[in-house]
């Protein structure tokens, strides 16, 4: 290899550059002088300069200076476009640097991304080296040298070497390397040429005979809509793919694709002269793309590599580097996200359109018409509805609701033609208020939500057509809206159809499988539609500051009122919305085995009908924040609270069962099916006289008959061992699907923390517990668990028997095992996983202070908390473990080593300082 470049070869340099120097979207690169002189390189190169640190100092030079204008600001097409030019005028050089044999029949080309002209910090350098004939052997070491020299310099090269025929033979076996070569650029090479390389082997690639327009534009389609389906068809994950995602810069690139092969668009400014988009939709679509490019540019930057994610860390660092800040309505994260959802949701709904376009340009054309005339206004055109004519949207404004109820009515309607979609985005603007007031627009949205038929993929075909939001100014309020946490997995709007969603699925054949008591309730339901409205507003007013449940309550009966609903609807429908979040708190944080908490949430609820309509939104609700919340053990307390309730509801407020009575009544239970055992009653007794009253109302009559069994037998089979450990399957209320571990033992010092120590190192997860602690001084400890994946132990002797042996050895010196080693926490909680909260409440009327803990779930919490009560002599009493998500809201009664409360102002926070720093350690 030359150290040096000859004066001949900088003149070739010069002519391939400017033969060269537009780039494959039409957007000439211009050259650069401030970000690379080229006169001036060529000058150090001609001087002896060693080659290779040449090149590596001005990839360190320009990368340092692309940086700095990104961070001040400057138009990102200029970047991505200047760093293609600048990688273009290096790699000819590079080139250049070599004795190719037969040169007039070698190219060099961009390909991919690179051939597009877009570059970002970390993207593939795609490299494609074109050969008329097989000239690998005759240029072996050029070959080798120039790529090793690539390496060398640290450029992350992606190289083919192939003979335009070998280009034909690939492009037909994979559509990825035909759209590849589609956008190929050449960097050295005579493609002013008519008979050029490149120019040869597109003719060749793009043959009629090489996936021809129609077979293409379905691979395309079909490539996209799998790829869609890898993010569930959400615009709006959490953790978006700027480049991959829904919306996202592929989504762009496919409709470049298919536009280049069926009409040679050389860019997307082609489709507007082709007839496919308008101006105003262009300059959309060029505003989202930037956007992207923006963010894509910023991660790059921020990671140090590729990075095409979203992470949240990287939201956060990109939200302060963009100026956004937080303030007492939203964190600037969010605002940068709503902005980064919203451009998706534009750039989704022009794909949308697009690929309508395409697919009756490309696969229907020439298709004989089926129409079938549905009224004066709408026809369907081979199963697509559309306008009889382009007037009807001004002339009639109500067909833009009218259209969705008339696709809910007729289920074999595919879709929306192109041309109406058009028309609808158009027109738009003429939903106002009086629009909103309009009695035909109100009644057609009733209709569509009474409709038994497509509700949900109308309503998510409104937003993306922007209909939604502006008859519902409130809905697109919440529009890209995140909600920045572990809990919530959507934006908010996401979230809200997804409710309505699972609404509908209830009716479905076979949800009584998935939800039993959900499935019986919506179809008794007298008025459904109150369900899907308290769905479409619950979450409504998120975002505006203040209690979100008490402002979407007066949205929602502007609404009822404006849609004509009775006084009655009204009333019920803000009333959901206000409590819609009380039977799952309910359920999750109150202990509902006790019949005061029954009845007292019987009192808030009134009536079956109340009580209905919340289990279902409440269920819904549930399982559209985050699909992993729902799982047998949170189905078995929701399950309980509403079978509870109706027992009080039917039994009449009015008359709440008597404390002594229900604690009688177990006992007797308990005792016939103990006897039937063939236990006798002293012996019965006699295990009952160190359990409190306090057992008997929280627990069910077959936990109370396993515990006394298990109990007489192991004091008759093993009278000198003090400890006793159950694992067993249960459908007990405390967690239907769960394993409950049963401890019964003489208290001892530090046996909460223990016993929590010991379940974290066996990789079970608590989901509930139940601490009892007589006055006589034994321990009926009952926990709830779960393996990792969400599981029962089930049947598994090996492994049951392992957490008893554990158990037993941590039992035995619970001091010697309050601290479990540390554990690697994932990069989510990392980010999240700052936030501690406690509270300790006292009443006047209670005997123990209530400890409350909210943070995120991650190993060794409960430990940690055992091992905070143990070190300041806190007796535990209760606790009611609860597990949202990837967030813990859990909650302990204690007192103090006197069994008193804890209400000494330096005690509490003496406590809460240790909680801190125990769970942020």
């Amino acid at each position: 290899m030359s150290s040096t470049v000859s004066s001949d070869v900088s003149s070739t340099i010069k002519e391939t550059s400017n033969e060269n120097s537009a780039i494959s979207d039409g957007c000439p690169a211009t050259p650069d002088s401030s970000l690379f002189d080229t006169a001036e390189f060529d000058n150090k190169l001609k001087s002896g300069l060693p080659t290779v640190d040449l090149f590596k100092q001005a990839l360190s030079s320009v990368r340092a200076e692309l940086d700095r204008r990104y961070r001040e600001g400057a138009d990102i097409s200029a970047l991505i476009t200047g760093r293609s030019w600048f990688m273009d005028e290096l790699l000819r050089r590079a080139w250049h640097l070599f004795n190719w044999k037969n040169p007039s029949e070698l190219s060099l080309l961009a390909v991919g991304g690179y051939g597009r002209g877009e570059l970002h910090p970390h993207s593939d350098i795609d490299l494609l080296l074109l050969m008329r004939g097989d000239q690998s052997a005759d240029n072996r070491e050029a070959l080798s040298g120039f790529f090793t020299f690539l390496w060398d310099i640290n450029l992350e090269i992606g190289q083919s070497v192939r003979t335009i025929k070998q280009c034909r033979e690939e492009a037909v076996k994979d559509i990825t390397v035909a759209t590849s070569l589609m956008e190929s650029r050449t960097i050295v090479g005579p493609d002013a040429d008519p008979q050029s390389l490149r120019i040869e082997m597109i003719k060749l690639t793009q043959a009629a005979d090489v996936w021809p327009a129609r077979e293409f534009f379905t691979a395309k389609r079909d490539e996209q809509i799998a790829r869609h389906n890898k993010y569930y068809d959400i615009d709006y994950a959490l953790e978006p793919n700027v480049k991959t995602s829904p919306g996202g810069l592929r989504d762009i690139q496919t409709i470049g694709w298919i536009a280049k092969r069926h009409y040679d668009a050389d860019n997307l400014a082609d489709l507007v002269t082709l007839g496919f988009l308008l101006p105003s939709e262009y300059e959309q679509l060029i505003r989202g793309e930037k956007l992207l490019w923006k963010l894509r540019y910023g991660l790059h930057l921020l990671a140090g590599r590729k990075e095409d994610r979203l992470l949240f860390d990287k939201q956060r660092e990109l939200a302060a580097m963009f100026g956004y800040q937080d303030d007492n309505k939203s964190l600037a994260v969010e605002k940068l996200m709503q902005e980064y959802y919203r451009a998706v949701a534009t750039l989704r709904e022009l794909n949308d359109v697009l690929l309508q376009h395409f697919d009756e340009a490309i696969l229907r054309a020439g298709e004989k018409a089926e129409i079938t005339r549905i009224n004066n206004r709408f026809q369907i055109r081979n199963n697509y509805i559309e306008v009889v004519n382009s007037g009807i949207l001004k002339r009639f404004p109500f067909a833009l609701m009218e259209v969705f109820v008339l696709m809910a009515q007729n289920p074999e309607i595919k879709g929306v033609r192109a041309s109406t979609i058009r028309l609808i985005r158009e027109h738009r603007t003429q939903i106002d208020e009086k629009f909103r007031s309009d009695l035909r627009n109100t009644t057609l949205f009733m209709e569509l939500l009474r409709s038994p038929n497509d509700l949900t993929t109308q309503l998510r075909r409104m937003a993306r057509y922007g209909i939604l939001g502006r008859y519902l100014p409130e809905f697109g309020a919440i529009t890209g809206k995140m909600q920045h946490d572990l809990f919530h997995i959507y934006t908010v709007d996401a979230h809200t159809l997804q409710v309505v969603e699972n609404m509908r699925r209830f009716r479905l054949p076979g949800a009584e499988e998935n939800y039993p008591i959900a499935a019986h309730i919506v179809t008794k339901l007298p008025k459904v539609e109150l369900l899907y409205i308290a769905g479409l507003y619950h979450d409504i007013a998120k975002g505006r500051g203040g209690d979100h449940s008490t402002l979407g309550m007066e949205d929602a009966t502007n609404f009822c009122q404006r849609h004509h609903l009775s006084a009655w609807d009204t009333k019920l429908v803000s009333w959901l919305i206000g409590k819609h979040l009380l039977m799952s708190m309910t359920a999750q944080r109150k202990d509902i085995s006790d019949p005061e908490v029954i009845h007292d949430f019987a009192l808030q609820v009134g009536d079956k009908l109340h009580l209905d309509y919340l289990y279902a939104l409440t269920v819904a609700d549930i399982n559209a924040t985050n699909p992993t919340l729902w799982n047998a053990w949170r189905a078995s307390l929701l399950r309980q609270l509403y079978l509870s309730t109706k027992k009080a509801l039917r039994r009449g407020l009015e008359n709440p069962i008597d404390r002594a009575d229900r604690i009688k009544d177990k006992q007797e239970s308990a005792l016939l099916k103990l006897k039937d055992k063939g236990l006798k009653e002293d012996h019965i007794r006699a295990i009952w006289e160190y359990t409190d009253d306090e057992y008997f109302v929280r627990e069910s009559v077959a936990n109370i008959v396993w515990h006394t069994e298990s109990i007489e037998r192991h004091k008759r089979e093993n009278p000198e061992t003090e400890t006793l450990i159950l694992v067993q399957d249960t459908a007990d209320s405390l967690a239907d699907g769960a394993t409950h571990i049963f401890i019964y033992t003489v208290n001892r010092h530090h046996l909460f923390a223990s016993s929590a120590a010991a379940m974290e190192q066996l990789g079970l997860n608590i989901q509930d517990a139940r601490i009892f602690t007589s006055s006589k001084n034994y321990c009926m400890n009952t926990y709830a668990v779960l393996e990792t994946d969400g599981t029962p132990i089930g049947e598994n002797p090996q492994r049951i028997n392992q957490i008893k042996k554990l158990l037993c050895e941590y039992l035995a010196e619970p001091s010697a095992h309050l601290r479990l080693a540390k554990k690697r926490r994932s990069r989510k909680l990392q980010h999240f996983g700052q936030q501690v909260e406690t509270a300790v409440i006292n009443k006047h009327d209670q005997p123990w202070s209530t400890l409350e803990v909210n943070c995120i779930d991650k190993p060794g919490i409960l430990a940690a908390i055992g091992k905070v009560f143990a070190e300041q002599e806190i007796q535990l009493l209760n606790a009611r473990i609860a597990t949202l998500g990837e967030r813990v809201e859990d909650l302990f009664y204690i007192t103090d080593a006197h069994d008193q409360p804890i209400a000494d102002p330096l005690a509490i926070e003496k406590l809460q300082k240790a909680l801190q720093q125990e769970l942020l350690a």
